[in-house]
């Protein structure tokens, strides 16, 4: 019995055809995204703007209602509300952002409280405010900026890694792949307002690690080919690299893209925001590296003489 391939194995696609259309495409989206934030700005949760986070325990029910609660707070009209359980399955904190004007008016913050309060304890008998607890938005904003920094850092730490790994080429072709799926992910969330909050720091980290790995793949083969094809010309080289690691890339990316469907459609809506960016994230990720990381080290000038190590070679790629 013959097993189903999704990708021949005598695939021989020709993607370097195509880098300089699919390069400009990709600078004019990175441009454009960075644009969108700094016009459009971001629609900021509670984590990095501050806000109230009212605890509510439910001591009649085994559970919270959570999906109830949540509709209840929405219909009050002080937006969407993040509804989490709080220790045990019957508590939830309610996180709301502070009210237009609590600046310069601190009593609207707490008109707020009071109001989400009476209604939770008026429409479920036994439920029992436990506290109201308030962010600033000096803290939120500090907590803010070290996402942020994370998230560089992290980008910086792979590339250097690949750099001792590979070469610097590498290493800058890698970075360059990661701000490229970073600004896209975050340009989704600028033109469509979803709100942007610490879980989504947290599936733009997980896009990071899962484009540093299909980009590693991707070069392990190409450093290979570099050696065992040291005539081939370069950019048939990469085509050839690509196209031997295509069928591992196509079935990790569509197995991960079809759980995070299911999640985006079925799953509850306060993990929308996550998976839709997730979901973006694996498919510009898995572009990325076959049409910003390989074309990259063309540019660069990396050729099959970069892995042979001269007399007395230090660098990197030569210890290894």
């Amino acid at each position: 019995m013959r097993l189903l391939k999704l990708i021949p194995d005598a695939t021989n696609i020709h993607f370097l055809k195509w880098q300089w259309p699919t390069t400009i495409v990709s600078t004019i989206l990175m441009i454009l995204s960075w644009v969108l934030v700094a016009t459009h700005g971001l629609n900021l949760g509670v984590d990095f703007i501050g806000g109230q986070m009212i605890r509510v325990t439910f001591t009649q029910s085994a559970e919270a209602p959570v999906a109830q609660v949540r509709s209840e707070v929405e219909q009050l009209g002080y937006g969407e509300p993040i509804i989490q359980r709080f220790g045990n399955p019957n508590a939830i904190s309610i996180r709301m952002k502070l009210p237009h004007g609590s600046d310069k008016d601190p009593g609207l913050a707490d008109k707020m409280s009071r109001a989400i309060g009476s209604a939770v304890v008026a429409k479920h008998p036994g439920a029992r405010i436990d506290g109201v607890d308030s962010v600033s938005g000096k803290v939120s904003g500090e907590l803010g900026w070290t996402a942020f920094q994370a998230l560089g850092l992290a980008s910086i730490a792979i590339s250097i890694y690949i750099w001792f790994r590979f070469e610097w080429q590498f290493g800058v072709g890698a970075l360059l792949s990661l701000v490229h799926d970073v600004s896209l992910t975050v340009g989704m969330f600028a033109i469509t307002q979803m709100e942007f909050d610490l879980t989504i720091v947290a599936a733009i980290l997980t896009v990071i690690g899962y484009s540093l790995n299909d980009t590693i793949v991707v070069y392990d083969r190409i450093r290979e080919n570099l050696k065992k094809f040291r005539r081939m010309p370069m950019a048939e080289l990469l085509d050839l690299s690509v196209n031997e690691t295509l069928a591992r890339t196509i079935m990790t990316s569509l197995t991960i893209l079809i759980t995070l469907l299911a999640l985006l459609l079925l799953g509850p809506k306060v993990i929308f925001g996550f998976s839709a960016a997730l979901i973006l994230g694996i498919f510009v990720a898995t572009y990325s590296s076959v049409y910003m990381a390989a074309p990259m080290l063309i540019w660069l000038n990396v050729t099959a003489k970069s892995f042979v190590p001269t007399e007395g070679s230090d660098t990197p790629a030569a210890k290894a």
